[in-house]
């Protein structure tokens, strides 16, 4: 199928400038660091747990954190890599020819997304494969870093699909990256209402992405949060589909 050519071209593409291996480099180090921290937490907690009933284990105190870490600093890198993904081909000029070839928008616009959505997904398994060392000398809750790393792996497909909105949106990849972290960062601070209020707003609450993902964090699944975030991406994504086809409409 013509989407996965073009999400495949798509992934190699990131990988020919240096943005993408600086920002590899970057988050492992970041990540790793503040994994070390959690673990050091956790070693020096673990005499005080013993005994008490109901005390957080190793997932909670190491696992979840880490994930929560991953996910705000995620939210600041994803716009660095969805803001060229259709502004940059805008801006040179060179969406035409891609629009001239036997091409659907649906197929463009899908393509793009799983492409950069993989490199994202390649970030992901990078960030999962560090609490498994854990399971050297310690026991995990496997069923909570399941959760975590379903959480993780539905935020950042709802990142994409918000950074490719906006890159489709606009000419230039700076504004493009400013308004995808501008919306998410909105999204994201909805959840505040619930800790300044003493009647949050519901509708703020459902809109916020921080509440659902740390909902699915817990490990209670729930179909309510699992599709708010196939809806949130669906919603994004046909909207990319109707701005590039507005686009090819006016040249």
């Amino acid at each position: 199928m013509m989407i996965f050519t073009i999400a495949i071209q798509e992934f190699k593409s990131h990988f020919k400038t240096p943005l993408a291996w600086v920002l590899f480099a970057v988050l492992q180090i970041i990540l790793s660091y503040l994994y070390l921290t959690q673990v050091e937490t956790f070693d020096l907690m673990q005499a005080n747990l013993v005994g008490i009933d109901g005390a957080p284990g190793l997932t909670d105190i190491v696992v979840t954190p880490l994930f929560s870490n991953a996910a705000i600093i995620l939210l600041l890198v994803t716009p660095l890599l969805t803001m060229r993904v259709i502004s940059e081909e805008r801006r040179n000029k060179t969406l035409p020819l891609l629009l001239a070839a036997p091409l659907s928008d649906t197929d463009i616009i899908l393509g793009k997304y799983l492409g950069t959505l993989a490199l994202l997904w390649l970030i992901v398994i990078l960030i999962a494969l560090m609490p498994l060392s854990l399971l050297i000398g310690g026991d995990l809750d496997m069923g909570k870093y399941l959760a975590n790393v379903l959480a993780i792996t539905l935020l950042v497909g709802a990142f994409t699909s918000t950074g490719l909105f906006m890159s489709t949106l606009v000419d230039h990849p700076t504004v493009a990256a400013i308004g995808t972290f501008g919306i998410l960062l909105i999204l994201w601070l909805f959840n505040i209402s619930k800790t300044m209020s003493d009647q949050p707003n519901e509708l703020l609450e459902y809109l916020s992405l921080l509440n659902h993902f740390q909902n699915i964090q817990t490990g209670l699944l729930s179909t309510n949060d699992i599709l708010y975030f196939i809806l949130f991406v669906a919603f994004f994504i046909v909207s990319s589909i109707y701005c590039l086809a507005n686009y090819r409409s006016q040249k």
